[in-house]
């Protein structure tokens, strides 16, 4: 039993990793040690769980079957192990986060280091993630997002404080180009688009007119998947982009972009950790949210 415990456990990292060498840097063992476990557990079962090439490891529909069944048991499992630390009165366990990309910036500044250090018997398990993962399906402990995409079952604390979408453009591609003095005028420019590449539609420009929220389908000269990417393109004059304030700061305060559009871009709440509903909240969750709360960055 003790070995299929552990076996068991190395098929989930597997199956969550979707990589022989990942699942062993999580488990401390090599890929070989792996492999082999995977191996042994497919014989004892009869099945194949795995199907392997050079470049891949995706999971056969017996793999995703003893997948589903097994991750609520260990997610339990895991739960009751951290709770024996949470007796002891001090929060530790292995904590799960699922992070959008623009909510990465919030860890900025030391704020996971200063985590890490005031709860040392806590490890984290950060996921960067902009395709909307089921939180509870995954197995994630909380995520973090803007409020407006957080389903209404969860529970949500706002954690950080407002925020801004502002549309910015290099003094030097202002010159060539002119400046936008409307929402409008931006359909005759070059713009930098930011899109989810799950997603079948590049993200809207939402911008505020009149005190009416409307929302842009820029047909961008780029799209891209990665700030730094639109970052750069806007630095460099390519176009006009969009963004979290706190993302062009840097940027704005060197003089390297000018921000537009100003009274169009009003704040909003920020970004929330937000959780299942449930009886009990886990002791190293709760020590993140005071934490979170506390920076309130």
């Amino acid at each position: 039993m003790r070995s299929d415990v552990a076996s068991l456990e190395v098929f989930l990292a597997v199956a969550e990793k979707r990589s022989f060498r990942a699942a062993g840097q999580v488990l401390g063992v090599t890929p070989s040690a792996v492999s082999q476990a995977v191996q042994k557990l497919e014989e004892r079962l009869g099945v194949q769980l795995f199907t392997r090439t050079t470049r891949s490891v995706a999971l056969t529909e017996a793999g995703e079957h003893l997948r589903a069944g097994l991750r609520p048991a260990f997610t339990q499992l895991r739960e009751t192990v951290s709770s024996l630390g949470e007796l002891a009165g001090r929060p530790s366990g292995l904590l799960r986060l699922n992070v959008s990309s623009v909510a990465e910036a919030i860890f900025s500044e030391g704020v996971l280091a200063a985590f890490l250090a005031r709860y040392p018997d806590i490890r984290l398990d950060l996921a960067v993630d902009d395709t909307g993962t089921d939180i509870v399906k995954e197995g994630f402990d909380a995520g973090i997002q803007l409020g407006e995409v957080i389903a209404q079952d969860m529970v949500a604390v706002n954690i950080t404080r407002e925020e801004r979408q502002i549309v910015v453009a290099s003094p030097r591609y202002l010159a060539a180009h002119g400046t936008p003095k409307r929402p409008r005028d931006l359909h005759r420019h070059a713009c930098i688009g930011w899109r989810v590449y799950s997603s079948p539609a590049p993200y809207r420009w939402e911008l505020t007119e009149n005190g009416r929220e409307i929302e842009l389908a820029i047909e961008a000269r780029v799209d891209t998947n990665e700030m730094a990417v639109m970052v750069r393109l806007a630095l460099d004059g390519v176009g006009v982009a969009t963004g979290l304030e706190r993302t062009w700061a840097p940027h704005l305060a060197a003089g390297r972009v000018v921000t537009l559009l100003d009274k169009y871009c009003p704040p909003f709440p920020g970004f929330f950790l937000y959780y299942p509903r449930r009886t009990r909240v886990p002791t190293k969750l709760r020590a993140l949210i005071d934490f979170l709360k506390e920076r309130r960055t």
